[in-house]
């Protein structure tokens, strides 16, 4: 591909995921060109349809996440601290509006394309073993999993609207107070 073609292609993939995240998956196409810079046409010749440009927004989400762990993992001293700044980082409101809206999809839409398997694995993978590496450092709980923080941002940023009033109002708040209570300090005894 060319390079300003694969310019264009960039542009229209990020204001795509703009525009959804702030009108939801039935933006129109027009508002999208405009927020590119680019023309109609242009956008049609690289996504013929709806569905296409949607799918490759979904790729290029799940691969902003790969990313943005990736770099929590080198900023950050520790592991609990990488978890911590990833989590906030997921659930930042554009971030959350575009997850949300993008949950509104039929699963298929984009869970069942190979690139989104693939950055979704990644991430997956290495939020994984930072959880291991927090439980081996004594700063996570033991009984906390990926599955549990991947939880908590499906509700977070996928579905706020099932958030209790209070909690929708200030998300940030109570997603920090749940991440306080899956550090190993927080722990409590079944008994």
């Amino acid at each position: 591909m060319r390079a300003d073609a694969r310019r264009n292609l960039d542009k229209i993939v990020e204001a795509a995921a703009e525009i959804v995240a702030e009108r939801g998956v039935n933006a129109p196409m027009e508002a999208i060109a405009k927020r590119a810079g680019v023309g109609v046409g242009t956008l049609y010749r690289r996504f013929p349809d709806r569905h296409a440009l949607i799918a490759a927004v979904g790729d290029h989400y799940v691969h902003t996440m790969a990313q943005a762990l990736d770099e929590a993992a080198r900023s950050s001293s520790d592991a609990w601290g990488a978890i911590w700044d990833f989590v906030s980082w997921v659930a930042e409101p554009g971030r959350a509006a575009l997850a949300t809206a993008l949950a509104e999809l039929p699963e298929e839409a984009v869970v069942d394309r190979v690139e989104f398997a693939r950055s979704r694995g990644r991430w997956m993978e290495q939020l994984d073993a930072l959880v291991r590496q927090a439980q081996a450092d004594g700063s996570i709980r033991p009984d906390v999993g990926v599955e549990d923080l991947v939880h908590l941002l499906n509700v977070f940023t996928c579905h706020p609207d099932k958030l209790p009033a209070p909690v929708a109002a200030d998300p940030a708040k109570y997603l920090h107070l749940m991440l306080d209570g899956m550090k190993s300090t927080a722990a409590t005894s079944a008994s």
